[in-house]
């Protein structure tokens, strides 16, 4: 596992207790395999942190957004949090590399896995809010999840949007085609092409084949936004 001050340098913030950031890092796997006592991992800061999340998040996009309704601020919150999004939130500042990992776990590929990653963003943030109080978490929150909100969401609902830009003109959907695969089984990687009228409208890569087809959505998107920019008209 890295120094941990070397994280604190990276996320902007100085634990005065630095027993809860080992806490935040712990998997359960790596207090198992150390005997370390059920209560020894991260589980229940990511518990607290989750809280912690879903209030500033919800405080922030009900004054960042005044004119959206109800569902579409629910919608909005769950492009921002969901598993996925968390996961690469975190790996912006790489906080899979400091996180301490079961045998088992390392070696089937944990320390990549979503699941594990926003787990351990969630705990960081419970980790803040006991360190520091509510206004260091906020901010952390605001610094790290809540940013580039618009590309998040759009990852997040890319298969939704690019249906809904191709049935504007057409009834026909568009196909995820599966091109091909690497790696090992437990750190498994997938190629995927968006498919319209046998054109491929983008190309994607993922640890499933969901995030796969995600990507080549949102690069879908993102190529009919530049076609359109650059021609002045639709390119579907």
């Amino acid at each position: 596992m890295r120094d941990i001050k070397e994280l604190q340098a990276k996320i902007g913030y100085q634990f005065k207790d630095e027993s809860l950031l080992d806490l935040a890092l712990t998997h359960s796997s790596y207090s198992n395999d150390n005997k370390l006592g059920k209560h020894k991992n991260n589980e229940r800061l990511e518990f607290l942190g989750d809280a912690v999340l879903e209030l500033t998040s919800s405080e922030f996009l009900f004054f960042e957004y005044a004119s959206k309704l109800e569902g579409e601020l629910t919608r909005l919150r769950a492009s921002l949090v969901c598993e996925p999004t968390l996961a690469e939130s975190a790996r912006a500042f790489k906080l899979n590399e400091y996180l301490r990992l079961g045998h088992g776990e390392e070696n089937t590929g944990g320390r990549y896995r979503d699941s594990i990653i926003s787990d351990a963003l969630e705990a960081l943030i419970g980790a803040i809010y006991l360190d520091g109080g509510f206004a260091n978490a906020k901010e952390f929150v605001k610094k790290f999840v809540l940013n580039d909100i618009d590309n998040k969401h759009l990852f997040y609902d890319s298969k939704t949007i690019l249906q809904e830009i191709v049935q504007k003109k057409y009834k026909e959907r568009v196909e995820y085609v599966l091109v091909g695969e690497s790696g090992p089984d437990h750190n498994k990687s997938f190629q995927v092409e968006a498919v319209f009228k046998n054109s491929v409208l983008g190309r994607g890569q993922g640890g499933t084949k969901k995030r796969a087809e995600q990507q080549a959505a949102y690069e879908a998107i993102l190529s009919i936004k530049r076609s359109e920019k650059q021609e002045g008209t639709k390119c579907i």
